[in-house]
């Protein structure tokens, strides 16, 4: 079997999906006290590194995706596949579980 190498340039989602580099998670609370890995909540907001082509309509056509490389994103808490690439967390979602955008 070949070794197939995979980094996130190379990755380019299906339909309505985007791919998304997650936020770092809090180190310590607003109080001051410093959490331990076990004590931290998985972050809901990252940055999108990449966009499908959209979803297909029953016509054919595709619709546009909301978002663009480079927007931060809210998206749900249990929504998408985990990837772990070079270190960095990622997440691999469908459009409709993306819940807002972030100035």
């Amino acid at each position: 079997m070949a070794a197939i190498s995979i980094n996130v340039s190379t990755l380019k989602p299906l339909g309505d999906r985007v791919f998304v580099k997650v936020s770092e998670s809090e180190e310590k609370t607003a109080g001051g006290i410093l959490l331990p890995d076990s004590a931290k909540e998985k972050p809901q907001i990252g940055e999108v590194v990449a966009v499908g082509e959209g979803k297909r309509n029953d016509d054919g056509s595709r619709s546009a995706i909301d978002v663009k490389v480079g927007d931060k994103v809210l998206y749900s808490k249990y929504a998408g596949t985990d990837i772990k690439l070079s270190g960095d967390d990622y997440v691999l979602l469908s459009e409709k579980d993306i819940l807002a955008t972030v100035a």
